[in-house]
Parts: C-alpha cells; sequence; structure tokens
C-alpha cells in the first residue's frame, strides 16, 4: 500500500521543491507522512468547491498546482473560504500536497504541458534554467600515485555527471621539470638540482561549490609539496529541457487557423480565446508560458516565433508589444492553460503506482470569470 510519504517523493522527484522561486510555498501542506493513500484528487485551485469534492470522493490526497498559502497566515479559522478549504479537507482525512513553479518549469511540467497539447514539437525552453556552475580541476602527478589523487577528489565530490560519478580523465604520460631550492623538501629530486619526472594529467569536472574541498582534498593525497594544477570555470552549454515557458514547431498554418486549434485543445471557459494579430499570419514557430507570461514579452520580441501564447495579458504590455513588431499574441483563461498538466501527472502517478492508487482529475472548473457578453 502507497504511503502519503511514497506519493510526495514521486512528485518531489518529478518537480524538486528546491527549484521553485524563493517567494513560493510549495510541498506538503496537510497531512501525515505515513497515513495510506488510496486515492488522489487532482486541481489546479484548492478552491473550498474542490476541497468538498475531494472530501465526497473519500480522497486520501489533494494534489494542486496553485498554493492554499501563499502568503503567511497567523489562523486557519474555518471564518475564511481557505480556513474552510482546509477544515473540509481535515474533516475528511485529505491530505494536500502543491507543486507550483517547481512545477512550471520541469521536463513534463506546466509549460510543456501545455504546449505538447497545443500540437509543439522540438519543444526548449525560452529561457533556460541555468546549469549548477562547474569548474574544471587539471593535476599533473606522478603515474603510480594518480589513483590515491583521483580517488580523494572524487570522494570530496568531483567527478560527478548526470548518473555517473568517479569520472575522470588521464591523459599519456609526459614529463614534469623542476627544481627544489632551499627549505624544500622533495619527495622526488635534489635541492638545487633539477629533476625530471613521469608525470600523467588528471582532469575532473566539479560543482563550483565544492571548489575549496576537491582542491584541499587533491593537496592533501597529492605526493609533491606544491603541486603543478589549475582550475577553469567551465561555461553554461545551455542544453538543458527545464526552464521557462516553451517554443516549438507546428505545422504551417495561419493566426486564425492555429488560434483554432487552441480553443479546440483547452478546457471550456467563459473567457474564451482572444487574438491579437493579422488573422492570416503565418504560424509556423510558437511560444507558449503556462500562467500569467507578460513578464516574458520583453524576451520574444526579437525572437523567431510568430505567435505567443499565455494567459492574463494587461493592455499596455500588449499594445506596445504588437507595435515593435513582435509575434501575435493568444490570450487563454489561467486556469484553461495550466489545467493541461493535470492529465500529465495524472498519468505519472498511474504508471509509478499501478492499481495500488485511484487517480482522478477535477470536473470543476475554477476559472474565476462565469460570463461573457
Amino acid at each position: 500500500m502507497a504511503t502519503l510519504k511514497d506519493v510526495v517523493d514521486l512528485v518531489h522527484g518529478w518537480y524538486p521543491p528546491a527549484t521553485a522561486d524563493s517567494w513560493d510555498a510549495v510541498g506538503l501542506v496537510y497531512g501525515d507522512p505515513e497515513q495510506p493513500v488510496k486515492r488522489i484528487l487532482l486541481a489546479v485551485d484548492p478552491t473550498p468547491q474542490v476541497a468538498a469534492e475531494a472530501a465526497e470522493w473519500k480522497a486520501d490526497l489533494l494534489l494542486v498546482h496553485h498554493p492554499l498559502f501563499l502568503k503567511g497566515v497567523h489562523g486557519v479559522a474555518a471564518t475564511t473560504p481557505k480556513g474552510r478549504t482546509l477544515h473540509t479537507l481535515a474533516k475528511a482525512d485529505c491530505a494536500l500536497l502543491t507543486a507550483h513553479t517547481n512545477a512550471d518549469q520541469a521536463v513534463g511540467g506546466v509549460s510543456e504541458a501545455f504546449a505538447v497539447a497545443l500540437g509543439l514539437k522540438d519543444l526548449r525552453p525560452i529561457v533556460p534554467a541555468p546549469s549548477e556552475p562547474l569548474d574544471k580541476l587539471t593535476v599533473f602527478v606522478p603515474a603510480d600515485a594518480a589513483a590515491p589523487v583521483r580517488a580523494a577528489v572524487a570522494e570530496a565530490g568531483a567527478g560527478r555527471i548526470g548518473d555517473y560519478d568517479f569520472a575522470s580523465f588521464t591523459s599519456a604520460p609526459g614529463e614534469g621539470r623542476f627544481r627544489p631550492l632551499d627549505g624544500a623538501t622533495p619527495m622526488i629530486g635534489t635541492v638545487g638540482e633539477l629533476a625530471t619526472v613521469e608525470e600523467v594529467r588528471v582532469e575532473v569536472v566539479l560543482p563550483r561549490s565544492r571548489r575549496a574541498g576537491v582542491v584541499r582534498a587533491m593537496l592533501s593525497a597529492h605526493p609533491y609539496e606544491e603541486p603543478a594544477y589549475d582550475v577553469v570555470e567551465v561555461a553554461d552549454p545551455q542544453l538543458v529541457e527545464v526552464g521557462t515557458g516553451r517554443i516549438g514547431s507546428v505545422e504551417p498554418t495561419t493566426l486564425a487557423g492555429f488560434a483554432e486549434v487552441v480553443a479546440a485543445a483547452l478546457p471550456s471557459t467563459h473567457h474564451g480565446v482572444r487574438v491579437a494579430g493579422d488573422p492570416e499570419r503565418p504560424v509556423r514557430r510558437v511560444a507558449v508560458c503556462g500562467g500569467a507570461g507578460d513578464f516574458l514579452l520583453d524576451r520574444l520580441a526579437g525572437s523567431d516565433a510568430d505567435v505567443y501564447v499565455t494567459s492574463d495579458l494587461r493592455h499596455h504590455p500588449a499594445a506596445e508589444f504588437l507595435e515593435k513588431g513582435g509575434p501575435a499574441l493568444v490570450d487563454v483563461a489561467h486556469w484553461a492553460a495550466e489545467w493541461t498538466w493535470l492529465p500529465v501527472v495524472d498519468g505519472l502517478l498511474r504508471d509509478a503506482l499501478g492499481d495500488a492508487v485511484e487517480t482522478r482529475v477535477s470536473a470543476i472548473s475554477t476559472d474565476p470569470w462565469t460570463m461573457h457578453l
């Protein structure tokens, strides 16, 4: 039987909390990690209506995108909507788990699910997430001492590449030359005389945060008093699939035709699909961002995108963006865009947990707009 901790570990593995924005509030909001989980309800918003659905369905966990408590609170009395939501879940013994900005940028996250739902191919982030800064250490060491030096730097945190550790490269032997001066106590050679030693070149990558510890470990393991080594900073290749928004290709169409695709792909809302641009404009490249995405307008102004699809676009930023000759704009309901992520998470949970857990995507629309005249 799956426990709440099992499910939380899965979700955090897909959407690590450490990748969330600093202002965000993600993770387990309510529940005992050891409690069993047989039913999981998924929704965009933890509203009182969604909490009531979870309770009525006897869900053990409500997994949502938007946080219930984004700002600090001093009480959770049932006299407020958020308090009523939590009380409803607590009475039903239903846990609450949030994956917000940590799910926005991830592979299989909100923006990627949105892009796939609209038929985009060859996806890449609009703004790639920065990789962990890396250094490369190169050190020259006598061939018979190379193994302990490699082991020492690996134990200190160097040589980790993806799912591999203890990774390093050793070049063919060369000649090291030096002359010990007065005050030196050389392991090899004599003070005042030039010495030649067969050495190998050892290279290893390491997280920049581990630089001092790795260098200290190398110096400690190296047989020389004054080893020859260098540390260089490695450029970020920006090849990661994680990042803000997505940009990709679609079959050639027009802006009007693509807008029809968007409308058909998303759940129906009173907001509908708003379009800014020439309906006959050719569309081949599309950028998307789940949720409110006007913060990317400047980034996309000079891109190769023909259209940008997002939510909550404001009058002046949108008008000024179009005046600069940027991509056409398609504005959709915030809830509808992020809803496309729920079936993706539902599939991941089903694949990971099998028949042990029953999952369901909430049928309640939590889009706040209820009329369009």
